[in-house]
């Protein structure tokens, strides 16, 4: 797909929208853009103003949209990719992300109401009710200090204003049994203390027919809840306290088997052997995208727990803020890992996180020759994890009597599980500086540092037992697991201790009243720590049943060095604005999780990579009535040093290491890497008859091709698309309610989120096929909602 096919495709709504122009003509007087306020830097400033590459997405605007989780954001901001995988969830910006492993703390940090969720699973948590989301692209060390090293969201949760309030929202979407009720109270409750509750409610029934099961997946059930209270204590001493609970129970997966060849003519395929070999359900014969599945079961059963206290305190003319923060969650889940309906094997999850943190800021008054953020940050996390593959079934101890010629061998590993308990405390303190130095009225030069010191204890112990979580003695079990898995037992602990050091300096100069414009360059950093989901050991001698499998425990840190330019303008009396950014940066011994080509992801340090690429966005009031929103990204990734890549299922190897092949990524580019990706947004209202409005608002979304894969697998490109996203809706403001159709994907376009080879269909089978997470179809839905 070219640029000129994405901007071809726009014609027709170009062309209605001038109609609308037109059409509105006699109320044009003189339109001016509303200033979007965001506090990227701690303190509340316009957009335009912001010395970073940053999009900020409204409260309002989510609700309108539909975006019922993080994931759903990545359509509006170019550079972010978000997905989720079959024991994960990964997070990119600008190429960069962590891959999937419970020992990984994201490259993109997250932060909601300034309280650092730096577990991916938080990703796949609902959220509701936030005034808005803001995305900053690029290392992010100095004042959002947790491992940001690519990039930082930051939620900002919805507060109790001066008056009484209420919202209900309601949505029923047909096709995929989806419904969703929002209700929010707000206001004061005595002369110095406000609240505000909010409440979600969600159902969905899914938009994959599991074949296996005659049933909808993936079935989701959603209940979230919010209590905030604002007390303003003193005229210098204000407190937020909020209180939050979320539950979100999935059964199935939006995943299916998108690939299933023979390696040589002839032989069956993965489903045809499943099938025709060992009696599996006939419906594992659907091998391709057409939104069903073949599968025994998936569930995924999740709690969240937040509590935040947030102090501000005019000491002088500057303000002393403190956030405390607990933050826990638990999941348990069901891994239908072989993703097929043929009882091969299963996985079982659990995983526990508890998390303190205490931040303490002090922010300097605005408008001096310097102005000064500085404060002190302290984090103290546990994480228990715990995973089991099952063999409870008799298609893999049957198929490994037959490759083997032994039918003791396949007897060993029947009713087998591989118990494994991995742990990780961690105690972060770090402090950090940030002064602005308002040289003259048109420049200004701001330099920070942070330093962190992080202590981090893990351990991981694998065993092998029977499905009653009896210990088996070692012996023929083991070599079978070794030979299939790559599972050998082990049992391992270490500490680290990293100290780090993050400057950052940032040069900006206004041209003009219009015009302001930006250098900065940065050095992050994002700490190492341990490998919760490789099946062996380091180890490179025979472990005690005589193989020689290498796996990993310890990973390093990793570091960033960050150069960006940018500008910020304004132009036609305030209707138009214009943002662009360059950016370059390098990364250094880069963290990565490597697929061993069954099951497990051994941890290590890539080498090097570059990435770089131009970012754009722009505002347009068109007239008083109709708006313009546009954003714009090229990007251009490459490793330039990663020796130790994934091949992918037929590539010939470049390196062989203790059994284990390698292929050289050297020059390659980067999973969800596209050429170029964006959105184009209009935005309408018209007063209608009997004191109605009606607006209109439709979104482009389109992308460049890349890669769904993190092997880089030529056969896994998803082609670019443009995604097509409205809504219709009559209001009455003086009565407060509105109906609204709200489509999405109305090109219903087929998407691949994420990809990979199908666990053993290869290494045991000696088939190519491949598993794909598929984004959801076309789908339109009635929204009812009633303010006052």
């Amino acid at each position: 797909m070219t640029l000129g096919r994405v901007f071809t495709s726009f014609q027709k709504s170009l062309l209605a929208s001038g109609v609308a122009l037109a059409s509105s003509a006699s109320a044009v007087a003189a339109p001016v853009l509303e200033e979007v306020l965001v506090t990227a830097t701690f303190r509340a400033e316009s957009l335009q103003d912001v010395p970073v590459s940053v999009n900020a997405v409204s409260g309002e605007k989510m609700q309108e949209i539909g975006i019922d989780k993080i994931e759903d954001l990545q359509a509006y901001v170019p550079n972010l990719s978000m997905s989720e995988t079959g024991i994960g969830t990964n997070i990119y910006i600008r190429g960069i992300g962590s891959g999937i492993n419970p020992g990984f703390e994201q490259s993109v940090g997250m932060y909601f109401d300034g309280i650092a969720y730096s577990r991916a699973q938080l990703t796949r948590a609902p959220f509701l009710d936030l005034a808005r989301v803001e995305v900053l692209r690029g290392p992010q060390n100095i004042l959002y200090g947790k491992n940001s090293i690519a990039g930082a969201l930051s939620l900002v949760s919805a507060r109790p204003g001066q008056e009484k309030e209420g919202f209900v929202s309601l949505l029923y979407e047909p096709d995929h049994g989806e419904k969703v009720a929002d209700v929010v109270l707000s206001g004061p409750i005595t002369d110095t203390l406000g609240g505000r509750v909010a409440l979600r409610k969600r159902e969905f029934d899914g938009y994959i027919e599991n074949l296996t099961l005659n049933r909808d997946e993936p079935a989701r059930e959603e209940s979230t809840f919010r209590a905030i209270l604002d007390w303003d204590a003193t005229p210098d001493l204000t407190a937020m306290l909020k209180f939050e609970l979320g539950k979100f129970n999935v059964d199935g997966r939006q995943v299916e088997i998108t690939t299933d060849r023979a390696v040589a003519v002839g032989n069956p395929n993965y489903s045809q052997t499943l099938v025709g070999g060992f009696g599996a359900d006939p419906s594992v014969l659907n091998t391709g995208l057409d939104f069903k599945r073949s599968s025994n079961g998936d569930y995924s059963d999740n709690r969240t727990r937040n509590v935040t206290l947030n102090v501000d305190y005019a000491l002088g003319e500057g303000t002393l803020t403190f956030i405390s923060g607990i933050l826990g969650y638990e999941f348990d889940e069901l891994c239908d890992c072989d993703f097929t309906g043929a009882n091969v094997f299963n996985v079982l999850f659990n995983e526990e996180y508890e998390q303190y943190s205490q931040e303490v800021r002090w922010v300097s008054a605005s408008g001096g020759t310097f102005e000064h953020i500085g404060g002190a940050y302290y984090q103290k996390s546990e994480l228990d994890f715990y995973d089991s593959i099952r063999i409870d079934g008799t298609i893999l101890p049957q198929a490994i009597a037959v490759s083997t010629g032994s039918a003791a061998a396949g007897n060993a590993i029947a009713n087998t599980t591989t118990p494994r308990e991995f742990t990780s405390d961690s105690d972060l303190w770090s402090v950090f500086w940030q002064t602005t130095w308002n040289a003259t009225e048109r420049f200004r030069a701001t330099l920070g540092v942070r330093y962190s010191s992080e202590e981090k204890d893990g351990s991981r112990s694998l065993t092998v037992a029977d499905l009653d979580g009896n210990e088996r003695p070692l012996g023929t079990v083991d070599g079978v697991l070794a030979s299939v898995f790559k599972i050998e037992r082990h049992n391992l602990s270490g500490e680290q201790d990293e100290d780090q050091f993050a400057p950052s300096l940032n040069l900006q100069y206004d041209f003009s009243d219009s015009v302001m414009g930006y250098a900065t360059v940065t050095k992050g950093y994002k700490t190492g720590g341990f490998d919760a989901r490789s099946n062996a050991s380091p180890n490179t001698a025979p472990n005690a049943a005589g193989s020689v499998i290498v796996g990993a425990f310890e990973y390093d840190k990793e570091k960033a060095t960050s150069f960006e330019v940018g500008a910020k303008t304004s132009f036609m009396d305030g209707r138009l604005e214009l943002n662009v950014a360059a950016f370059l940066t390098k990364y250094d011994d880069l963290q990565v999780s490597i697929f061993d080509g069954t099951l497990g992801f051994n941890v290590g340090n890539a080498g090097a990579a570059e990435t770089k690429g131009i970012e754009l966005d722009t505002r347009l009031a068109i007239t008083d009535r109709l708006s313009m929103t546009a954003a714009l990204a090229f990007l251009d990734f490459e490793f330039t040093d990663f020796p130790n890549g994934q091949c992918y299922q037929g590539q010939t190897p470049d390196a062989t290491v203790n059994g284990v092949d390698f292929c050289d990524y050297e020059g390659k580019s980067n999973q969800y890497v596209a050429d170029y990706s964006g959105n184009l947004a209009f935005n309408y209202e018209q007063p209608v008859a009997n004191n109605l409005l009606f607006r209109a608002s439709t979104d482009f979304v389109f992308t460049d091709d890349y890669n769904s894969s993190q092997n880089l697998d030529p056969s896994q490109e998803q082609d670019g698309y443009v995604k097509v996203n409205m809504r219709l809706a009559l209001a009455s403001e003086a009565d407060g309610w509105e109906v609204a159709l709200v489509a999405k994907n109305l090109t219903d376009e087929e998407v691949v989120s994420y990809s990979n080879d199908t666990p053993l269909a290869n290494s045991s089978f000696g088939a190519i096929s491949h598993y794909s997470f598929v984004e959801r179809p076309r789908s339109v839905a009635l929204q009812l909602s009633l303010r006052w």
